[in-house]
């Protein structure tokens, strides 16, 4: 009886020869356990609502402390810019130079190489802002004439001193006005609050892993039983850090968000009041935040400091708890 011999079975595709200990399987594989330990750790820390609310307020304060006071410091120096910059030199003259006279002294100014620019002010001028500015405006009819001098507006193209210095030594010179110290002063108070923002922010950034650390470490004392079975199992340090690495990151994330909030709400209740403050001075001034990119920022840092606490404490139990070999 002829019988046709059998055909060779056909090699399987591609995509189904992948071997079940290949690179595709253990990729997956790594994918579902970090997915699932994303997943497990966030639902854990919601089923203790209250507890999950106090440890996040807490960090959150921690992180808002100095965020806010390095956003206060950077408002100051916005605000204060224009006037901690400007250099100008304010030289009165005496009453018996004519502004003819001091149009020339002028010239003669400008053409020093430390200067940027001078501006003659005439008596008529000042007097004319004088009385736009000020409340005694009334009070200035009653003059017969114009007290105020011609005033030159120097200014200098670096400090200032030493051009300041010469102005005084000139003869039709009456009075030299350079607020230098002021602002020499004031310069130096903002870089002391800003060497103050990093030392309160490494205090409690500090403050911040010790109390995720401390939160971890309860989660990890309820679950010791539970690693001890799969240490014994031969369960990786990193298959037993992983899900509270990111029950750490969900602490310093929720954190961060509760921390932008509380700025925020910062920000609304102060504006009101620094605008009316600005208004009485004939300014405009708006309180800026961190911005989009400073927003990102802070929660990435947050959350890095959540996963940061839950890797030392995790650390510290897994290295106590390691079975050793007999």
């Amino acid at each position: 009886m002829n019988t046709k011999s059998a055909k060779p079975a056909a090699k399987p595709a591609a995509a189904e020869r992948v071997k079940p200990g290949g690179f595709g399987s253990r990729l997956r594989a790594w994918r579902e356990q970090h997915l699932y330990s994303l997943v497990s750790s966030l639902g854990r820390l919601l089923k203790r609502p209250f507890a999950t609310g106090l440890t996040v307020g807490v960090m959150a304060i921690a992180i808002a402390l100095p965020l806010g006071l390095g956003l206060a410091l950077g408002n100051i120096e916005r605000f204060s810019g224009s006037v901690s910059e400007s250099r100008e030199i304010g030289v009165f003259l005496k009453a018996d130079v004519t502004v003819a006279q001091a149009r020339d002294l002028a010239t003669g100014i400008g053409a020093r190489p430390d200067v940027a620019a001078v501006i003659v002010r005439t008596p008529e001028e000042g007097l004319a802002e004088f009385r736009a500015m000020s409340d005694l405006a009334g009070a200035l009819e009653v003059l017969d004439e114009n007290p105020l001098p011609t005033v030159l507006v120097v200014q200098p193209r670096d400090d200032g001193d030493a051009l300041a210095a010469d102005l005084r030594a000139l003869p039709q010179a009456e009075v030299v006005q350079h607020d230098a110290a002021w602002r020499q002063r004031l310069s130096a108070w903002l870089a002391f609050g800003e060497r103050l923002v990093q030392v309160v922010a490494v205090l409690l950034g500090l403050g911040v892993l010790l109390v995720v650390g401390n939160t971890v470490r309860l989660d990890i004392g309820a679950r010791s039983e539970e690693i001890a079975v799969l240490q014994h199992l031969g369960a990786t340090d990193a298959f037993v850090r992983r899900p509270f690495l990111y029950l750490g990151a969900w602490y310093g994330l929720a954190a961060g968000l509760l921390a932008g909030g509380l700025l925020v709400v910062a920000g609304l209740l102060l504006q009101g009041r620094l605008s009316a403050l600005v208004a009485s001075y004939g300014s405009q001034f708006d309180l800026s935040g961190p911005g989009w990119r400073g927003s990102l920022a802070l929660l990435a840092a947050s959350a890095l400091m959540g996963w940061l606490g839950a890797w030392l404490a995790t650390g510290h139990h897994l290295r106590r708890t390691r079975p050793v070999d007999v």
